[in-house]
């Protein structure tokens, strides 16, 4: 369960990017963010979210967002994810969950009856204060920048599988 809610403080860290640059949330002190959790690069619907936030970064830009994506996969399955479907914002590492703990993202889930521990897909936005302003737990990856943008989400775009899209975003058809 996400202890973290709007109007408090969002914990600073210090993690990798892809290239393996330390980045600290701290250095982004000034603008907004959105800082979106996801479970794995390169899945369905990890893939979905990731190129609705592509197609609309120029949106996302405009409105003052930086995007941080953060999962626990390293920095060359990060490299490798941003190759693929040209993703141009940063993606950071979290291979200890040390940052999921700060945010309480690490969370026990289960699949077909079997209970394991992995990332909750939700967003934190942050404003320039480093205050968080909202928590997105209900992510729509096909539709994530528009949540994010505080935007209508189309029921068709709603009905969207993600795999569908994911399929799109790679060019296949």
């Amino acid at each position: 369960m996400i202890s973290l809610k709007a109007g408090d403080k969002a914990p600073d860290f210090t993690t990798t990017d892809e290239n393996g640059k330390p980045v600290k949330l701290s250095d982004y002190k000034g603008k907004k963010v959105a800082l979106y959790f996801y479970p794995k690069d390169d899945t369905p619907t990890c893939t979905a979210e990731a190129c609705n936030l592509r197609d609309n970064y120029k949106a996302l830009q405009k409105a003052g967002y930086e995007i941080l994506g953060i999962s626990t996969n390293n920095e060359k399955q990060h490299t490798k994810f941003i190759a693929k479907y040209k993703l141009p914002f940063t993606l950071l590492t979290d291979v200890d969950q040390k940052v999921h703990d700060l945010y309480g993202t690490w969370i026990e889930k289960q699949l077909y009856g079997r209970k394991y521990m992995g990332t909750a897909r939700v967003t934190f936005i942050i404003n320039a204060k480093g205050i968080i302003e909202e928590v997105i737990e209900k992510v729509v990856s096909a539709n994530h920048a528009q949540q994010i943008l505080g935007q209508e989400i189309p029921k068709k775009v709603k009905a969207t599988s993600a795999k569908a899209v994911a399929k799109k975003a790679a060019g296949k058809k």
